[in-house]
């Protein structure tokens, strides 16, 4: 991804997003207020540097956005934000996690850990046959690798698998790979 440069030509500071009018192509290229890094928000006709990729069908977007300039000038990482910064363009603590994620991911470790227990023990007692087991085995790692390839068509801006088939397969009796998959592989946590 090569640097380019800009400037803000629209800012909705209330829904977190904007335009950079790019100085090489004269296009307008979408960017969001978590790939913003700078002074607490962007200013319209702001001077900036950003990289750019494209989305899927929806187009160019600059990340890594930046401030040149006089408005270059960098808060310190610690600095406590304005109040009105809303808690999605707060910077996150690295490694921190809010209560709820965390209490959710340790419902979805008990399930899985139950699931596993309840497949172990239809196995034992001969409920479940082998090819079953196998079978849920092989729709885990499908599921696992239908992630990985849409994370990457995602980043590469490829074709893209339909949010439909991984739900099917997830209901199918994939979710605990589907689950891993999202909080490892940090792949459709958003929506």
């Amino acid at each position: 991804m090569a640097q380019q440069q800009g400037r803000v030509v629209r800012w909705e500071a209330e829904r977190g997003f904007g335009f950079i009018l790019s100085a090489s192509t004269q296009e307008k290229v979408f960017f969001h207020i978590r790939d913003f890094r700078g002074a607490p928000e962007p200013l319209l006709r702001m001077l900036v540097e950003y990289e750019e990729i494209h989305v899927g069908g929806k187009g160019r977007r600059a990340v890594a956005v930046r401030p040149v300039g006089s408005h270059a000038a960098v808060p310190n990482a610690n600095a406590p934000r304005p109040a009105s910064a809303s808690r999605s363009e707060r910077p996150a603590r690295k490694g921190a996690r809010s209560p709820a994620r965390a209490t959710g991911a340790a419902l979805i470790t008990l399930l899985t850990l139950c699931w596993l227990v309840v497949i172990g023990w239809a196995l034992w007692i001969e409920r479940l046959p082998l090819w079953g087991a196998g079978a849920l085995l092989a729709l885990n790692l499908l599921t696992l690798w239908l992630y990985a390839a849409d994370k990457n068509a995602a980043r590469a801006g490829a074709w893209r698998v339909s949010e439909n088939q991984l739900h099917l397969l997830a209901l199918l009796g994939g979710w605990p790979a589907a689950w891993w998959a999202q909080q490892n592989l940090r792949h459709k946590t958003s929506k």
